[in-house]
């Protein structure tokens, strides 16, 4: 595995790799690499000849510059993660200066998807999201990108995105990786403390039932005020939960063949989400 850290040096390879007629496939992470980060790097086995691992902590994308400085890093680490696993052919570790040159000024709104759910206390959060994700396409010239479904409205805000400026790049939605306990695994799950590791297990528990509940055919008002209750006496702050369409985000019935749950709540200041299909 080759690590590269200027766009330079990773246009020479990606343009060489396309002259040899290989397939580029993009996992953009944030680093603070994990078991779930490996499954979209493994799901681009047979799609892709080459694969690229991109690990930038982007600072537009954060509202809340605590949120940033705390957020966890460790490229040494995921760099060895990476070489001992195997796949990746390119890590690719840019700092600012080169995704956000002096004067740069530009930047993607997807409209309409960006307002709700974590969009809605999160000002301004995905359109750093589309901006570095689009440079990353550019960066990489990947023929295909592989997101996780944990991330399910960045992943419909991607797609929606590459649809509307005819990207030529094919998105790979990959579900979402567990804990033994459920929980949606996650960079953020490092903050934790022991004690609100125990606590988080609470929350897919939660939507567990929820999605149950609805299923059976229960009163979804009844059955949504149930979980808010139910996460707040676990000491989690509900930012939202919402049955959402899984292609729209707009709001729906839990009979819909794409609805979804979907849940964004935090323990202390570390925020958690996460969603489950109805259907």
């Amino acid at each position: 595995m080759k690590r590269i850290t200027t766009r330079q040096e990773l246009a020479d390879c990606v343009t060489q790799w396309h002259k040899e007629g290989h397939t580029i496939g993009l996992v953009p992470t944030m680093g603070a690499l994990h078991t779930g980060h490996l499954t979209l790097l493994k799901a681009l086995e047979g799609k892709a000849t080459r694969r690229i691992v991109s690990v930038f902590v982007n600072p537009i994308q954060f509202n809340n510059p605590d949120d940033f400085r705390l957020y966890p890093r460790g490229l040494d680490a995921d760099a060895a993660l990476l070489e001992q696993t195997g796949g990746a052919d390119i890590l690719y570790a840019p700092d600012v200066s080169q995704m956000y040159p002096d004067g740069f000024a530009t930047r993607i709104l997807v409209s309409g998807l960006d307002t709700m759910l974590c969009g809605a206390d999160r000002p301004g959060h995905f359109d750093g999201v589309a901006t570095i994700v689009t440079k990353l396409f550019m960066q990489t010239r990947a023929n295909i990108a592989a997101f996780g479904e944990k991330d399910f409205q960045q992943l419909c805000i991607i797609r929606r995105m590459v649809q509307d400026l005819n990207l030529p790049v094919s998105i790979l939605p990959v579900p979402t990786v567990r804990e033994t306990d459920n929980l949606a695994l996650s960079s953020r799950n490092k903050r934790l403390s022991p004690e609100q590791r125990t606590k988080a297990a609470h929350l897919p528990a939660a939507l567990l039932a929820c999605v149950a509940a609805l299923k059976n055919g229960a009163n979804p008002s009844a059955t949504l005020a149930t979980c808010r209750t139910t996460l707040e006496q676990a000491g989690f702050t509900l930012h939202y939960l919402e049955i959402r369409d899984g292609s729209t985000l707009q709001p729906t019935q839990p009979t819909a063949p794409t609805a979804r749950l979907f849940v964004g709540a935090s323990l202390g200041d570390i925020r958690l989400i996460d969603n489950m299909p109805l259907g």
